[in-house]
């Protein structure tokens, strides 16, 4: 059962207070008063609140209460006013909380006098986010990342204050993980365990970057989907490859990077790649562990973008997506690399539409999808092609009768965009080549091979 009252400042807090006995949660957003009067975010508040109580779902928490906080200036001990932290210490005892979940950066003091406050444990942003990565992680190398991000945030925390650690639970700051030892250890052992983890995580790196130069001399090229967290990235990453990869309507639903090999119309193949989705305030502690992963964006020869462009803070995410980028080194310098995908077009009602529809015809760099219906998508891998293909030379090649194995090997190490057959059986091949494949192409057709300066002249 949901009720309804109104808080201290006149705003409406909705609470439930009948449910199953499980992990039940408040979620509190906190936004900063501007000077003005108003609150100083790009975001509505209310997005960020419903984003926030989203995240807690994707741990399965079942959420009893939901407010947003309006600070003109954080408390040092506290963050949160006092008339504030009392009223939330109310709702608690009403509905019987576990867990207040905070949807801000809190320093370690004030996590731990907001817990002697509420008498219950207490996640911020990053922790949160942890949580969820905690639970994602699938392969070694995710898992090992997501315990080194862990362990550094809870470095201090667990340190400083011995009343902080009687709440931990075990795990990654609440819900499962390692295991209650590394909660309870002392710096010097989390220090070790840290020490010990970054060099099996080299090891691993050193593994991938093996299995990168190995693509390299396929060579496929290799693009990549970044995008907001829930942006249809991996539904996408289905569509186009067939796979199965994990595509449910929760934040961070996919974590570890997979990678497919798929054919574009004429032929050329290409590694698409599928990421973690990127989420606003990523803390850049996370970002530096996840930057062995986020390399197959780094060294992508193309990125698409991959935006939910019903989502009401679509252009917001795509801020967040940019600046994260930038932080990767992927900066406005290497805009060409970009794509933006445009997706849920199935989503938008007539008038959003028909607006989207036109300014994805004025711009080259953006198409407007549906990753469910497949709408959009044979222009999408047009747009790869082409772009792929940009710097390649064209060129025509002709071959006997009987030549099935030049045919197949240009097939698989080009583009063919063309194709007729002589009456004699004779076959010209209209064929984009890369410049390394174009040598080998010279060496084993020679004269055979000509630049595609004139079409018609094919039959001499």
């Amino acid at each position: 059962m949901t009720a309804r009252r109104k808080s201290h400042g006149g705003q409406e807090v909705r609470f439930q207070i009948e449910g199953p006995k499980a992990t039940r949660a408040i979620v509190v957003n906190v936004e900063r008063k501007s000077r003005g009067g108003g609150t100083a975010v790009t975001r509505d508040a209310e997005s960020r609140l419903q984003e926030a109580v989203g995240l807690a779902q994707a741990i399965d928490l079942e959420i009893v209460g939901e407010l947003t906080a309006v600070i003109a200036a954080p408390r040092p001990a506290t963050l949160l006013g006092e008339g504030k932290v009392a009223e939330i210490g109310k709702l608690r005892e009403e509905t019987g909380a576990d867990l207040i979940v905070v949807n801000a950066q809190i320093a370690p003091i004030q996590q731990r006098n907001l817990e002697k406050a509420w008498d219950a444990k207490v996640l911020d942003r990053t922790g949160l986010i942890l949580e969820i990565f905690g639970r994602r992680a699938q392969t070694r190398e995710g898992t090992l990342q997501v315990e080194l991000a862990h362990l550094q945030y809870q470095k201090s925390r667990l340190v400083r204050s011995w009343t902080h650690l009687e709440r931990q639970r075990g795990g990654f700051g609440f819900l499962g993980g390692p295991g209650e030892s590394q909660l309870e250890a002392d710096r010097r052992l989390i220090d070790e365990r840290i020490k010990r983890i970054e060099r099996q995580l080299e090891s691993v790196v050193k593994t991938r970057t093996l299995h990168r130069k190995g693509r390299a001399r396929v060579p496929y090229p290799v693009v990549a989907l970044v995008g907001y967290t829930n942006a249809g990235k991996s539904t996408l990453f289905n569509t186009l490859t067939a796979a199965d990869v994990l595509a449910k309507d929760l934040l961070f639903a996919t974590l570890d990077p997979t990678m497919r090999v798929i054919a574009l119309p004429h032929g050329r193949k290409v590694i698409l790649s599928d990421t973690v989705g990127f989420i606003s305030d990523l803390p850049t502690s996370l970002v530096a562990a996840f930057r062995a992963t986020l390399e197959e964006v780094i060294g992508a020869d193309l990125i698409l973008h991959v935006r939910d462009i019903s989502h009401p803070e679509s252009d917001a995410q795509a801020q967040d997506v940019s600046r994260v980028l930038q932080d990767l080194g992927i900066g406005e310098e290497r805009a060409e690399r970009i794509i933006e995908v445009w997706n849920k077009a199935d989503l938008l009602d007539t008038e959003a539409r028909a607006m989207r529809e036109a300014q994805a015809h004025r711009h080259e760099n953006l198409v407007l999808v549906s990753a469910l219906t497949r709408e959009g998508l044979p222009r999408l891998l047009s747009m790869v092609e082409d772009r792929l293909g940009a710097e390649n030379e064209v060129y025509q090649i002709f071959l006997d009768p009987g030549d099935g194995e030049g045919q197949a090997w240009l097939h698989d190490r080009g583009e063919v965009l063309a194709r007729e057959t002589y009456p004699d059986g004779r076959v010209r091949l209209t064929v984009r080549l890369a410049q390394d494949r174009a040598g080998q192409a010279q060496a084993r057709f020679g004269r055979a091979m000509r630049m595609d300066v004139d079409l018609s002249a094919a039959a001499e």
